[in-house]
């Protein structure tokens, strides 16, 4: 697998053309992380573009369907599919979401928190063993936001993942803005979710924009990042350690110089912290 280290961008269809082109050396990113299932058909125009940029980028990948936590049985063909691209790019890792997005009827095309049990804990770390079994490697899990607590809470978020991962063997892509999110729209305090997250557990990190109204902060991946979720990452650097860190930008997505000098700053704040 690709080692991967220091700070990435996620690859998106409006830049293709600039990291064709070539990115100044002296902002551009370490590595790039690909939306999985944008290229799990073998063949056409996006994987002939990813060819071309992995050429001088390592790669790591992210999906978005997998539903891990999902009530349905496991998509054996997607896995199949995933499995046959992590061959092809031999990435750095896999990663996707700790969540559930699909139902016995469709795709659900959100990511649905779980509830803190043990019963969840049973039944998603038996399915995470079928999803690492299957791409014949670790998986890398995503923590996402979420809006409203359920009633049969039995735990702390943070504790339920770290439990999940004692488990599974299964690493945590710590997404510093989910944490703030889920933090105002709960009330808890985010260092107490760092300090409870293992510091051997963190594979990646995600820096990403949120939309706050007040009452209610939604993760939306379509602003800069915001000064409080700069803050936070600091605090989590100081934590951490020099963990592989990328800004995701999934909609309003700006010219690519704009997310370099995102970049940019992620660098100095770790250099700092």
């Amino acid at each position: 697998m690709t080692q991967i280290q220091g700070f990435g961008l996620g690859l998106r269809v409006e830049h293709y053309a600039a990291f064709e082109a070539g990115v100044d050396a002296a902002v551009r990113p370490d590595w790039l992380e690909i939306i999985s299932e944008n290229y799990l058909v073998p063949g056409g125009p996006p994987l002939a573009h990813l060819e071309r940029i992995r050429a001088d980028y390592p790669l790591v990948m992210h999906g978005v369907s997998l539903s891990v936590a999902g009530p349905e049985p496991l998509d054996r063909a997607y896995l199949q599919e995933l499995r046959a691209l992590a061959d092809r790019l031999q990435p750095g890792w896999v990663s996707d979401h700790l969540c559930w997005s699909a139902d016995a009827h469709s795709q659900l095309h959100d990511l649905l928190p779980v509830p803190p049990t043990r019963e969840a804990l049973a039944h998603v770390g038996s399915r995470i063993a079928q999803v690492q079994d299957a791409l014949g490697r670790p998986l890398v899990l995503e923590n996402v936001s979420s809006y409203v607590r359920f009633a049969a809470d039995e735990m702390t978020e943070w504790a339920f993942i770290t439990e999940l991962l004692k488990a599974t063997g299964a690493q945590l892509l710590l997404d510093v803005n989910n944490v703030y999110v889920s933090s105002r729209n709960h009330g808890f305090d985010p260092l107490a979710y760092l300090n409870g997250i293992p510091v051997a557990a963190v594979r990646q990190i995600h820096l990403a924009g949120h939309d706050d109204q007040g009452d209610l902060v939604i993760d939306t991946h379509d602003h800069p990042v915001r000064d409080e979720v700069w803050a936070l990452y600091a605090q989590a650097v100081q934590r951490f350690g020099a963990v592989p860190t990328m800004i995701e930008r999934d909609d309003h997505i700006p010219p690519l110089p704009e997310l370099l000098a995102e970049l940019g700053r992620a660098r100095e704040l770790a250099a700092a912290a």
